[in-house]
Formats: structure tokens, C-alpha cells, sequence
């Protein structure tokens, strides 16, 4: 009995030593894919429009940023679910905000539930989605004013830069690799 109890102690001191390790070499590259990734979007975003609109750098790219720049190996973070997910919020939300223009406390949950069940069935689920789908709902004048312009752009468009990055980025060192499927079957498995 006393062995097993040490067994489970040193297995347990084991884990949570190990779960607190820090690697600086992934932190680096999390820091320096999301830097460029999120500058690149910024620098277009500060070129092409006025610093008040945000009609390009939308907020659900930040957290876009963290899955693919710094969870790299999760499901949610892969090709499939960043370009899907974003694509299928965007289209549900300026949908839902065309249906109902004015009626925010509808709009807002209608957009994001429908976003999150359509990412669900497709097997996109991509988190940030929600946020994308809710901000063609409740942006500003300017954002709303481009309908299903939305989807193009900023939304595909951003997705794409942060896609290039992250796989530019991520497989810089032998240790990152992204996206997570085997590159050759890359085309294959982004669209299955």
C-alpha cells in the first residue's frame, strides 16, 4: 500500500513539475507568428482606413491568434476550423443582422448560437467565430454597411494572413508543426 502511495506521489510530483515547465522557445515563436500576423492586419487596417473605423482589424482575430500562434496543436486552431469558422460566423452574422436590423437583445444571441450550431454540423468550431458573428451584428454603422462584403473582407481576408503566418511561423524549428495533420495530406485534410 505504501508503494503505491509513492508511486502516485512521484507520478503526481512528476506532472506537475513537468506541467510547469516553461519552453521560451515556443513562447518566442507564439509571440513572434501572433506579432506579424496581428501587425500585418494592423498595418493594413492603419493604411487603407481611419484608426476609428475597424473595418479591418476586427477583435476576434486577437483570439484567433492565441489557437493558432499559440495552441497550435489544438483541433480549434487548425486551417478547417480558422477559415471555416470565421467564414460560416461572418455569413450567419451579417444574415441575422439583415433579418433583424434593430433588435439587438435578438440579434446578438441568434447570431452566435446559429454560428456556433453551423460550425458544430460542418466540424469547423473555431471560438473566435462567435465573436465574429456577433461583431457584423453589433459593430459600427460602417461595419453593418458592409453586408456580405463582411465576409470577404476583413473576415477571409484576416483569416488568410493569419493562416500564411501561423504555417510560416510554426514550422520554423523542428519542434512546431502546424497544422497538425501530416503536410502532405494538408489540401486534403483541410477541406474534409
Amino acid at each position: 500500500m505504501i508503494r503505491k502511495i509513492n508511486k502516485v506521489l512521484r507520478t503526481t510530483k512528476y506532472v506537475l513539475y513537468k506541467e510547469t515547465l516553461i519552453d521560451y522557445h515556443e513562447i518566442f515563436w507564439s509571440f513572434a507568428g501572433s506579432f506579424m500576423g496581428i501587425g500585418i492586419i494592423a498595418f493594413i487596417q492603419s493604411k487603407f482606413y481611419a484608426l476609428n473605423d475597424n473595418l479591418f482589424l476586427i477583435g476576434s482575430f486577437g483570439a484567433s491568434s492565441v489557437l493558432v500562434y499559440g495552441a497550435i496543436q489544438s483541433p480549434l486552431a487548425q486551417p478547417r476550423n480558422l477559415l471555416g469558422g470565421h467564414l460560416i460566423s461572418a455569413l450567419v452574422g451579417v444574415t441575422i443582422q439583415k433579418l433583424l436590423p434593430e433588435v439587438v437583445w435578438i440579434t446578438a444571441p441568434l447570431a452566435v448560437s446559429f454560428s456556433i450550431v453551423l460550425m458544430q454540423i460542418t466540424k469547423t468550431l473555431h471560438p473566435p467565430g462567435g465573436a465574429t458573428a456577433l461583431i457584423a451584428v453589433i459593430g459600427s454603422v460602417k461595419i453593418k454597411s458592409l453586408g456580405y462584403l463582411y465576409v470577404a473582407f476583413p473576415v477571409f481576408t484576416g483569416a488568410i494572413i493569419l493562416l500564411v503566418v501561423a504555417m510560416v511561423f510554426n514550422n520554423i524549428t523542428a519542434n512546431r508543426h502546424y497544422p497538425n495533420a501530416n503536410k502532405n495530406n494538408f489540401i486534403k485534410r483541410l477541406f474534409r
